[in-house]
């Protein structure tokens, strides 16, 4: 009798699959994944060094300078960095009387995977700003700008923020320190009259100004300011549109006549006893030299004039002569507190009034070619009347 074929099982109870084949699958995904990874890194790298020559060329386009050393790329594996070390950049004429220089010991950018839509730019060590006479070196433990990266398109905006940026604007009292700051640029080439073309806001906590130097003038009785204003918020606005060109003068000019200002839209600081709000419109005249008008609103205003006092911006007899009509103005608010008074700021032939009456402020004449501009002198700090 024919015996029946049986079938054999596939696998004997009890009996284990060989660890060898999974154990290369899961080495090849590895090395594939780690192999794509590179190459996303390098990628990315080449976008931020390719973004970043577009940029310097198109700024040198325009008449700017801009120097650094050999570049460093860097970040694996969470980044893809580009440093450039002894960074240099400068110009800006045509725009700001004098222009403008920046100068850092190193400028890092950085694109964090997987944000490949915003660039990081770390500016360490000692760093140095000059907007045009006035030169402003300065540090900070913490400082970057977030931009949006977008392929072939100039960054419109820009978010900055700080951490103990210390800065010293030539005083022999010592640097001002700041505990934190904020700001934010948004510009646009397509503004028209009365449309921003340049907007920033600005906000920093715990600023800490100098002690007086030795030998200066004890400060007048009463109650002094404390050396750490708590906080300090701004907002400026110039409006288009903003004609295209390289002569500064020729575009200031054609700025005024398009009907361009510059608008402080809102101002705050609590300092101590002090509060202040102001707001303001600036424009140009017929030399082109600011002018406008707008108002400020204080309390504390007898620590205020003893700190402007004590500052040199305002003379002895100036400060005397403000604490008798402002004490005369003073009113107290419907909903209790100190006293505070609103006054009227003009700002016209080079000279800041308060009330009408006080003048603050005469400045110099704004250099709009190298070498002089409206009355032939450089621009320079400004003094008390």
């Amino acid at each position: 009798m024919p015996v029946k074929p049986t079938r054999r099982s596939a696998a004997r109870p009890g009996s284990r699959a060989s660890p060898i084949p999974l154990l290369g699958v899961l080495l090849a995904g590895l090395a594939a994944l780690l192999a794509g990874h590179a190459l996303l890194w390098r990628w990315a790298g080449n976008r931020v060094e390719e973004g970043f020559a577009a940029w310097a060329q198109a700024r040198r386009a325009a008449g700017w300078q801009v120097q650094h050393g050999p570049p460093e790329r860097g970040g694996w594996p969470l980044a893809a960095t580009l440093r450039l070390p002894a960074f240099r950049l400068a110009g800006g004429g045509a725009t700001l009387p004098g222009g403008m220089e920046w100068q850092a010991e190193a400028v890092v950018l950085r694109v964090a995977l997987p944000r490949f839509d915003r660039l990081l730019v770390e500016a360490g060590g000692a760093q140095r700003l000059r907007l045009g006479v006035v030169e402003i070196p300065f540090a900070a433990d913490r400082l970057e700008a977030a931009l949006p990266l977008e392929s072939g398109v100039l960054p419109r905006e820009a978010d900055l923020h700080a951490e103990r940026l210390r800065l010293r604007a030539g005083t022999a009292a010592g640097a001002v320190e700041v505990e934190r700051a904020a700001a934010r640029v948004e510009t646009s080439t397509t503004a028209i009259e009365g449309e921003p073309a340049v907007r920033l806001t600005l906000a920093a906590e715990g600023i800490a100004v100098p002690p007086p130097p030795p030998g200066s003038a004890a400060p007048p009785a009463g109650t002094p300011l404390p050396r750490r204003a708590e906080s300090l918020a701004a907002e400026l606005v110039l409006t288009g549109p903003v004609p295209a060109g390289r002569e500064p003068a020729a575009r200031a000019e054609a700025w005024r006549e398009a009907g361009g200002t510059l608008e402080l839209r809102g101002l705050t600081l609590r300092w101590g006893p002090v509060e202040a709000a102001a707001q303001a419109t600036l424009t140009l005249d017929e030399a082109l030299q600011p002018m406008g008008a707008g108002t400020i609103r204080l309390s504390g205003i007898g620590p205020a004039i003893e700190a402007l006092a004590a500052g040199g911006m305002v003379t002895p007899r100036g400060a005397l002569t403000a604490r008798t009509v402002l004490g005369l103005l003073a009113r107290t608010p419907p909903e209790g507190g100190p006293a505070r008074v609103e006054l009227p700021l003009t700002l016209e032939e080079r000279t800041l009034t308060l009330g009408g009456r006080l003048q603050l402020l005469r400045f110099p004449p704004l250099a709009w070619a190298e070498g002089g501009g409206a009355g032939g002198a450089p621009a320079g700090p400004a003094r008390p009347p």
